[in-house]
């Protein structure tokens, strides 16, 4: 193979590697985005069919794109009736061309459906990926919440006109 044809190869496979960065970055895009609008379709459009989503105590683990239904429309969207993701520190890490991992740190803030003061909540998201039928998605997602505190005294409200 010539070093033309060889730096061909190479500056594609890079140019792969740097869209399917972005690619994975934007699930959790999509992941903040879905939930936090009720969203449902963008939500579920980041999850395998075969996916794990282990949110850990006090929600558990669900599978499968029923697992994610149940756990959005019968544990999380009850529970909350406003949130607000953030979602920083991607490194995201190749196995192979269609093989990855993500870990990122998130806050959420939100009012539980319960009271009117705000809940902050500080995790970091560990996600297994891969790229099937050229799209990207999560297999797994775990969950290592760090904190889940009530703000008192705090309530969202939207600025005064």
């Amino acid at each position: 193979m010539s070093n033309s044809a060889a730096g061909s190869e190479s500056l594609a496979a890079r140019l792969d590697q740097l869209e399917s960065r972005f690619a994975i970055i934007d699930l959790t895009t999509a992941y903040c985005h879905g939930f936090d609008n009720r969203d449902f379709d963008l939500f579920l459009s980041i999850w395998s069919e075969d996916c794990v989503w282990n949110i850990g105590p006090p929600f558990g683990s669900f599978s499968g794109h029923a697992g994610i239904r149940e756990a959005v429309h019968d544990v999380l969207w009850p529970a909350w009736a406003e949130s607000h993701h953030l979602s920083t520190n991607h490194l995201v890490e190749f196995q192979g061309v269609d093989d990855a991992t993500c870990v990122c740190d998130v806050d959420c803030i939100g009012t539980l459906t319960s009271g009117p003061e705000c809940q902050m909540v500080g995790a970091t998201y560990s996600d297994r990926l891969q790229r099937r039928n050229g799209r990207w998605q999560i297999v797994q997602r775990d969950v290592t919440i760090h904190y889940f505190n009530a703000v008192a005294g705090t309530v969202l409200q939207a600025p005064a006109d």
